[in-house]
């Protein structure tokens, strides 16, 4: 069942949350670990991500290095598959652009469509750590907006292999968003520019970046309708953890904590304290989200559910 039916459906505010692949060498038991202590609260869907391959240098026996590319998480097309059949809850697996030609992404759609799961959520996906900025793949797509295009191009069975005949696909096509302007965008005008163009292109929900202050996810809202975007705008939301949380999160995805937050935050002694303000403010955002009709609240785990069922059982 696609991502925008359930929407559709649902006479009150869904629960979904995303799970990181276990890393190689782990079992899936991991991933169902993760998942287990959240399905009372009945998810419709569960996103996977996906983590594009890193480069090591290993010296070679004439002295030289050579570039070595390795993949720390295993593909999300198994994963998703086994969550479906073990859960019968739909999986929606993460589409990026980084580290992919346009050939293998069809090859990873087809398997996806065999595989009876038609959600992909589309993303340009983060620069390596080696490079200091995004640097597609040589036949591969620069831009979300690239991917999504690609993705409507299969849901009408225009593929690149025209030698053989397959079936058009059906994918529910999700994106992402950001209450803070993405990153690297000049300006939030600018970033909403760019988020209309994929919806344009095909994008039918939005899936926004974390917050910690709802005045920005409503903002963001009015400002998304105001130039034209009407597809769901689904709220992510992370809880704060630890210590180092406190400026991880503000430096690595470029979002501010608000006052109210930070004053408390500054209080915190130890990562107990950190994570037991992180329920409380998660509480506090979801009840206020929820009073506001948003169609789903969607949960960042990092695959520890700790945290979100806490959040979760005050909730739904």
């Amino acid at each position: 069942m696609k991502v925008t039916e359930h929407l559709k459906a649902a006479k009150d505010t869904l629960f979904s949350f995303e799970i990181l692949p276990p890393l190689k060498g782990k079992s899936i038991q991991s991933i169902y670990d993760g998942i287990d202590p959240l399905m009372e609260f009945k998810p419709r869907f569960v996103n996977v991500t996906y983590h594009r391959e890193e480069f090591i240098y290993k010296e070679r026996e004439n002295g030289l290095l050579e570039k070595i590319a390795i993949r720390k998480r295993p593909g999300t097309v198994g994963i998703c598959a086994a969550i479906m059949n073990k859960y019968q809850v739909d999986a929606v697996p993460h589409l990026i652009c980084g580290g992919f030609s346009k050939e293998e992404t069809e090859n990873a759609l087809i398997d996806l469509q065999f595989l009876g799961i038609d959600n992909v959520l589309a993303l340009r996906g983060d620069s390596i750590k080696t490079e200091s900025t995004f640097r597609p793949h040589k036949f591969g797509h620069r831009f979300a907006v690239e991917l999504i295009e690609q993705v409507v191009e299969i849901n009408k069975g225009n593929y690149m292999m025209d030698d053989v005949q397959l079936e058009p696909t059906d994918f529910c096509i999700g994106t992402a968003g950001y209450p803070e302007k993405h990153f690297e965008a000049m300006n939030l005008t600018t970033d909403l520019q760019f988020l209309k163009a994929k919806v344009d292109a095909g994008a039918e929900y939005i899936v926004t970046q974390m917050f910690f202050d709802n005045e920005k996810y409503f903002s963001f809202v009015k400002a998304c309708r105001e130039i034209g975007i009407t597809v769901p705008i689904i709220p992510g939301l992370k809880p704060i953890k630890t210590l180092e949380h406190i400026t991880f999160l503000p430096k690595f995805f470029k979002i501010d904590y608000p006052e109210a937050l930070s004053s408390e935050l500054l209080k915190c002694k130890d990562n107990k304290q950190v994570e037991q303000l992180g329920i409380e403010w998660g509480i506090q955002q979801s009840k206020e989200l929820k009073e506001a009709g948003v169609p789903c609240i969607h949960y960042y785990t990092m695959s520890n559910s700790t945290m979100v069922k806490a959040i979760a059982k005050e909730i739904f």
